[in-house]
């Protein structure tokens, strides 16, 4: 293995993310289609009841999975993230297979088909390839401005999606109540008719419910995968060690406010059997919200909603680009990959692998052939079990970095960030992701339910096969590296420039504090917690 130290380029990422920029990405930069879009599916094979349960089950090994990566990345914030540390701390094969995948994962952009779904809405008859055409540009330009310029971006576009996410639930409880134009009061009406669960393919009695809730788990997947594009951020982060402990406590947030409650809104407003909650049909031009918002009655808010949602799309894809370059970019640096993916502008921006990852957004294109809700359905179960297969190493990773910090007697006390269920959330997040991985494509084996796409789009990234070699030894492994730069790296944040960035500063301070209330209000702490 090549190291950093031996490579001919001089240049290296830049620390551009501000603490805003990580807060936003943190909290909203991955909320995108998987919520507003691909909860359509889910609701269709789980129910309401299914629905809710799935998120939730997802919910807890996402937030395992974070607690894992955060007490690593909050340590050693370098440039690969989590693919760098799988080198350090398991064997540098376990490396080359947990970047190839995870760059597998990001480089299918699903959120552009999604983009194509939402656009539809309005024009229903235009081709699907000049939407994502005009994507793609918008997704790629953000991403050849470099990181501050990406930063930049998704702290407007995750503040928009925060904001819409938040009035989707006032909403969604305010129609639910009856106070839409149609004044119907809902209730919990669709839980009773067509039901709680739906019985997945006709199956009866609870194997049919079952196999309706585990279906909804591959689809949740696809949402909360990306929650850990925070450790790819690292590397360009300021002050990591500071802002990341603070990111990393953010994420149950997002689970309980955004992804639960959202859900759980979604199933009181929009039956199970609604006709225009199967992405499959290629039909769907909105997503659950939108229809909930039109059965109401209610008839220039649906587009004004759905340009937000598109917003989210571009969001989505543009950190899908990011993520991909940058994991490339690490797997350059570790020689893993041609060195030419490590070159970087004298701005820090490592363009050709920016180019290169550019050039798979084009796959977006078979949205015009075979139906973009097809194809989103196509491309989210690649992600969703290459995103799995990737938390699956992540908890590998630091059950091996647990095993080295107890063999060289540190204090995991003294880390930026540790909790104390470890490592016992890291065991219960490797189990589950296993074992959803393996059984993502079941339902193709159900009599007469063979679909050659869908077998394919779930088990191809089982060919990322990793040869074993013989592992680090606890004992061995590698704490000190990097520590000085990181420390020298940390600095006071400047005060603002101008009256805006000291608004957007004030903003965010505003935001997290109403946070934190939520969570002393919600969980009923006796203190409230740091921010």
């Amino acid at each position: 293995m090549a190291s950093e130290k031996n490579d001919p380029n001089p240049r290296r990422l830049h620390r551009q993310l501000k603490n805003r920029h990580i807060a936003m990405i943190s909290i909203g930069g991955v909320i995108g289609t998987g919520l507003f879009v691909g909860t359509a599916n889910s609701l269709a094979n789980g129910g309401p009841v299914g629905l809710l349960l799935g998120f939730l089950t997802m919910g807890t090994i996402t937030l395992s999975v974070m607690m894992s990566l955060g007490e690593m990345i909050a340590f050693l914030p370098i440039p690969g993230g989590h693919i760098k540390l799988a080198e350090r701390f398991v064997d540098p094969a376990m490396s080359f297979a947990m970047g190839w995948n995870y760059w597998y994962n990001w480089t299918i952009v699903a959120e552009l088909s999604a983009a194509a779904i939402l656009i539809d809405y309005w024009h229903p008859n235009v081709n699907n390839s000049v939407f994502v055409f005009m994507c793609i540009v918008v997704v790629v330009t953000i991403n050849m401005l470099g990181a501050g310029a990406y930063g930049e971006a998704e702290f407007i576009f995750a503040s928009i999606k925060v904001l819409t996410i938040t009035g989707l639930i006032i909403l969604g409880i305010i129609l639910d109540l009856g106070g839409g134009p149609n004044h119907d009061r809902i209730g919990f009406r669709y839980w009773k008719n067509p039901g709680p669960f739906v019985q997945y393919d006709g199956i009866s009695g609870a194997g049919g419910r079952f196999l309706g809730w585990w279906a909804v788990l591959n689809n949740a997947a696809f949402s909360f995968i990306g929650t850990e594009i925070v450790a790819i951020a690292a590397g360009e982060a300021k002050n990591p060690r500071r802002n990341l402990p603070k990111a990393i406590r953010r994420v149950y947030i997002r689970i309980l406010l955004f992804y639960i409650a959202g859900t759980a809104v979604i199933g009181l407003l929009v039956p199970s059997n609604h006709p225009d909650l199967s992405l499959d049909s290629g039909t769907a031009a909105a997503s659950p919200f939108v229809i909930a918002i039109e059965t109401a009655g209610i008839k220039s808010l649906p587009s004004i909603i759905n340009a937000c949602l598109l917003t989210s799309a571009w969001s989505a894809a543009s950190s899908d680009l990011y993520t991909s370059s940058r994991a490339l970019y690490g797997l350059a640096i570790s020689g893993n990959a041609p060195k030419v993916f490590a070159k970087t502008s004298k701005s820090g921006l490592p363009y050709v692998s920016v180019t290169f990852c550019a050039l798979f957004t084009t796959l977006a294109f078979m949205a015009v052939s075979s139906g973009a809700g097809k194809v989103f359905t196509w491309l989210s179960n690649m992600t969703s079990v290459a995103g799995l297969m990737t938390w699956f190493g992540i908890c590998v990773t630091y059950l091996r970095f647990y095993k080295g910090l107890q063999a060289q007697g540190i204090d995991r006390t003294t880390l930026p960030y540790f909790t104390r269920v470890q490592p016992y959330a890291a065991w219960y997040a490797c189990i589950w992701t296993f074992f959803i991985c393996l059984f993502s494509g079941w339902s193709v084996f159900l009599k007469g339910k063979w679909d050659t796409a869908t077998f394919v789009t779930n088990y191809i990234p089982f060919i990322l096969l990793y040869y074993r070699i013989p592992p680090v030894k606890p004992h061995e492994m590698d704490f000190t590296s990097d520590i000085a730069q990181i420390e020298a790296d940390e600095v006071d944040d400047p005060p603002p420039k101008n009256k805006m960035e000291a608004f957007w500063r004030w903003l965010v301070c505003k935001t997290r504090e109403i946070f934190i209330l939520f969570n002393f209000i919600l969980v009923g702490a006796t203190t409230l917690p740091d921010s």
